[in-house]
């Protein structure tokens, strides 16, 4: 693959993932609420299904999948439906990623439950499987193999994908932080948990 074609795909896809979404709006949660330490394993899981999700679209999966909207709908729901409960968890101030009163206290969420929610918003996110299908075809050369093309290109959107994310993550522990110093750990909560509820509803009908 040509420098010319990195020098274009780098700012186009670092823009686009710059962008606030569901993605890096989960992050800015997850940093407000566990920390940007313990939300690596959530951009764990999400690097993983990024990845799954652009090899997919690279190979004309996704082309398979968009004809069978039924089971768009059912990530959607089940995910959005999933996001969304831990929204209502997290505005009651209740269940491990909610907040407690005493911001170094209490338990933390699992590395599996988290790397899990990476995981299925990625995967469940339709938005992401057209956006690569559009994305990925204008940069591979069919004059060349593909799997090359598509392997470089899939690992500089994971490194752009991880900057991107961390920087949210680091936002949501900057404010939460500002918060905490305020003792305003309820109005934090209820933050964190409408952010994560829109973030469940916009998987569910986006």
């Amino acid at each position: 693959m040509s420098w010319a074609t990195l020098s274009v795909f780098v700012p186009t896809f670092l823009f686009v993932s710059l962008t606030p979404g569901m993605c890096m709006t989960l992050a800015m949660v997850l940093g407000m609420t566990q920390g940007v330490k313990r939300t690596l394993w959530m951009m764990i899981g999400e690097l993983i299904g990024v990845g799954i999700v652009a090899a997919a679209a690279g190979a004309g999966v996704a082309a398979l999948m968009l004809r069978q909207p039924e089971l768009f709908i059912a990530f959607k729901w089940v995910g959005g439906a999933y996001l969304a409960y831990l929204g209502i968890m997290m505005w009651r101030s209740r269940g491990r990623m909610a907040i407690p009163a005493e911001l170094n206290a209490g338990p933390a969420a699992g590395r599996v439950q988290l790397a899990t929610q990476g995981l299925v918003t990625a995967v469940a996110n339709p938005k992401g499987w057209a956006f690569f299908m559009v994305l990925l075809p204008p940069f591979l050369d069919g004059s060349r193999p593909l799997a090359p093309q598509l392997t470089l290109l899939i690992a500089v959107i994971l490194v752009i994908e991880f900057a991107s994310m961390l920087v949210y993550a680091t936002g949501g522990k900057t404010l939460r932080n500002v918060l905490g110093k305020s003792g305003n750990v309820r109005l934090l909560n209820r933050i964190a948990g409408t952010l994560m509820i829109g973030v469940g509803i916009w998987l569910a009908l986006g």
